[in-house]
């Protein structure tokens, strides 16, 4: 099994920054294509950004595009995701997660059973 360690996340203002970390585990990194998931409270967990294990293709909510960039760096076994600008509607849990398949820009946006999940850190930005 992989184990996922989210880290960064605290209490920000309206435009700043926030990068977050997830740190994996138990199995060899690079061939898990990896991504971030957010859960507002009240609201269902919505996708936010992917990446392939090769770290050549990305992919992005419509809501973080422009602000969000997801990275990887597979000799340290860490995605991160570098957070600008942003808003009130950013407040969430973040969490990490392992794909357990292939970069499918569709297929991504939506978990299943076979991914692995991290425990998830608070975004509060206040307003």
């Amino acid at each position: 099994q992989v184990q996922l360690v989210e880290s960064g996340g605290g209490l920000v203002h309206i435009g700043d920054s926030l990068r977050l970390s997830c740190a994996v585990s138990g199995r060899t990194f690079s061939p898990y294509n990896m991504g971030w998931f957010r859960q507002a409270p009240g609201k269902e967990r919505v996708f936010v950004a992917a990446i392939s294990w090769s770290g050549g293709s990305t992919l992005y909510a419509d809501s973080v595009k422009g602000r969000f960039t997801i990275s990887r760096d597979n000799a340290k076994d860490t995605v991160t995701l570098q957070m600008n600008n942003m808003k009130p509607e950013d407040t969430a849990v973040y969490y990490c997660l392992a794909y357990s398949r292939g970069f499918d820009p569709e297929g991504l946006k939506i978990p299943d059973e076979y991914d692995f999940w991290g425990q998830g850190t608070q975004v509060t930005v206040s307003s």
